[in-house]
């Protein structure tokens, strides 16, 4: 399965051959049969989540390199933990907090490396989404630039729609601080967007 995952590490991107949508039967067949170490089912659970599970780890950390790693370990730790998906969530939201903990786990390993994360949102502009605009680049480089708390809960919010307490959840914090980055977050995106002359 690390085979695997490796050979795919650089396939990152939103035009990659993913499997059709599935319906939830074929998503439950396919996890029941990769509890049951059918890797060819994983591959097509792996295929259908890789893209947003990336995103998020992208978004977290605003570093490809960074991000692919972190994308990697995730479906790694996936796969070796997938006998103890019960469905209590959906298989989505489970990967996810798989996601944001090997990022959260990568950026405690050494205070060097986080400030290497962090500051990475300063040099490194995300990647243009296919008929993105301009502006969409401008709010994806203000979100990199957030300080790191306030960028968290700002994409597990925001973008991908998880209430406080889920965030607060997945990144070990409560929700009422949660309510309050995201708070923080919006001021300071607001202030950059003005800043690079936005109206607000």
């Amino acid at each position: 399965m690390e085979a695997l995952l490796t050979t795919a590490a650089s396939d990152y991107s939103p035009h990659m051959a993913v499997v059709s949508e599935p319906g939830p039967a074929d998503e439950a067949d396919w996890i029941a049969r990769a509890q049951r170490a059918d890797t060819g089912a994983f591959e097509r659970l792996y295929r259908m989540h890789v893209d947003k599970v990336y995103g998020l780890c992208l978004r977290m950390t605003g570093n490809v390199a960074e991000a692919e790693d972190c994308a990697q370990d995730a479906f790694i730790q996936a796969w070796n933990k997938i006998d103890r998906f019960r469905g209590d969530s959906a298989f989505a939201t489970w990967l996810h907090r798989i996601a944001v903990n090997s990022v959260l786990g990568r950026m405690r390993k050494s205070k060097r490396e986080q400030d290497r994360i962090q500051l990475a949102g300063e040099t490194t502009d995300a990647p243009a989404a296919v008929a993105d605009t301009g502006e969409l680049r401008d709010l994806a480089n203000a979100v990199n630039r957030l300080p790191e708390g306030a960028r968290h809960v700002f994409v597990l919010y925001a973008v991908y729609g998880y209430s406080h307490d889920e965030a607060g959840k997945m990144l070990g914090i409560a929700p009422g601080t949660s309510k309050a980055q995201l708070h923080r977050a919006r001021r300071l995106l607001a202030q950059q967007l003005e800043q690079e002359g936005f109206e607000p």
